[in-house]
């Protein structure tokens, strides 16, 4: 049997990497994993804009307890088509979150019989792109019934661990502004070039701050992460742009941590926030997270990034993170999932969906 489920979940992983559902452009996906499950006869919904829900979508008489995922991935980087080798599946978003996805599937077509919850399936996408381009935050809008659910548990990969809360992400542009001039006049010229560099060497020092939130500790960090100027080899440039990422705790608002970041970068330039996606807070008091890590004595971490428990947490929805993929493999070349670790979150959420 368990050997059935291993070849299932890994068959269905690499079918899963298969299928191109690079952000926006995951209707197909959407749609033929739509098409599958009512197939099986499964009560599943198209629910508009990329977004399938299977199983229950409102509360009865039963906690309700929803398995939520994206369907979108990160740009391919030669990883598509994926294989099986080592006894993990390789290939474009197989730890990010197709793994994830195939287990979602398989509860769906073959729910345990012994269920003391009502389960529901979310998928969405455009996860991987900003927050306010997101499908999840629109359809728990239109969709009021989800909002009554007692836990929301979102298959990012945490590699088998509880990852609670997540950090709040801010991007923002930085402008530097000089004075242009000709290269071999530059003190009748503003380099902004070298403004930028005198205010990213100071955020530079900025050292990461550690918070601890509901005995979680969670690292807030500062970061640019690119930069543009210039004009031509001969020319003192008077422009210098920054891209710039603050990854704040839960317990610091949006504001706040707007207010933190335009401390450190106004007094060298002009800083635009260009979205900011809210932290979440740990959700580890809820009675059904306590039985989720008791169904695979499972360890309970803080989630440094940020995830859509923000999503669920903002319609009042309490969510946790649980996935058989290893965060250390988004998004990289050489991405894969061990079969085994499919099979480990599988297991899991059968007894967690079955306890008393």
């Amino acid at each position: 049997m368990a050997d059935d489920l291993a070849a299932r979940l890994a068959a269905r992983t690499l079918a899963l990497v298969d299928a191109p559902s690079e952000s926006r452009a995951e209707a197909p996906l959407a749609a033929s994993v739509l098409a599958e499950l009512r197939a099986a006869g499964v009560e599943a919904t198209d629910a508009g804009d990329t977004c399938v829900l299977a199983g229950a979508t409102t509360r009865g008489e039963r906690p309700l307890v929803l398995l939520a995922g994206h369907l979108d991935t990160v740009p391919a980087q030669g990883n598509r088509p994926g294989r099986l080798d080592g006894g993990a599946v390789h290939g474009l978003g197989a730890a990010d979150m197709k793994g994830s996805l195939a287990v979602m599937v398989e509860l769906a077509l073959r729910p345990p019989p012994a269920r003391t919850v009502d389960l529901g399936i979310v998928l969405f996408g455009r996860e991987e792109l900003p927050v306010a381009e997101s499908a999840l935050g629109p359809l728990l809008a239109r969709e009021p019934g989800l909002r009554d659910a007692d836990l929301a548990v979102v298959m990012e990969p945490t590699a088998g661990a509880v990852q609670a809360g997540c950090l709040g992400n801010v991007n923002a542009t930085w402008t530097f502004h000089g004075r242009s001039g000709h290269s071999a006049r530059p003190w009748l010229a503003d380099n902004a070039i070298h403004r930028a560099a005198r205010g990213i060497a100071a955020l530079a020092d900025v050292e990461p701050v550690r918070r601890t939130f509901d005995g979680l500790t969670f690292t807030e960090v500062v970061s640019v992460t690119g930069i543009a100027g210039g004009i031509a080899q001969n020319v003192v440039p008077d422009r210098c742009r920054a891209d710039v990422n603050l990854r704040y705790a839960p317990g610091r608002d949006a504001a706040e941590a707007e207010a933190l970041l335009h401390g450190w970068c106004d007094p060298h330039g002009d800083l635009v926030v260009d979205s900011n996606a809210p932290s979440a807070p740990v959700a580890t008091a809820n009675p059904l997270v306590g039985r989720l890590r008791a169904a695979g004595d499972l360890p309970v971490e803080p989630k440094q990034a940020w995830t859509p428990v923000a999503e669920f947490a903002a319609a009042g929805v309490d969510a946790v993170n649980f996935g058989p993929g290893d965060p250390a493999q988004a998004h990289t070349r050489g991405e894969h999932v061990a079969v085994g670790a499919l099979v480990g979150a599988h297991r899991t959420l059968e007894r967690f969906l079955c306890r008393p």
